[in-house]
């Protein structure tokens, strides 16, 4: 199974469950898993070897995207 594959896989089961987003995708499944692992404190060390990221400043990508929601004034 290749990336488009299981984003096709992914859409399918996204509209059988009555779930509409215009641009469901993969990669929005590994996003959650990471963020959510960061938000229950997991250690950064600990998420890069979790979702197989080779440099360190590939997860702390991730962390910064989150710290700059809680940031936003809205």
């Amino acid at each position: 199974m290749d990336r488009h594959a299981a984003t096709r896989r992914l859409q399918q089961l996204s509209a059988t469950a009555g779930i509409r987003m215009p641009r469901m995708h993969s990669h929005m499944l590994r996003h959650t898993f990471v963020t959510t692992m960061l938000d229950a404190g997991v250690s950064l060390r600990n998420v890069q070897v979790a979702a197989r990221h080779a440099d360190p400043k590939t997860t702390m990508r991730y962390d910064r995207a989150r710290k700059n929601l809680d940031r936003h004034p809205n």
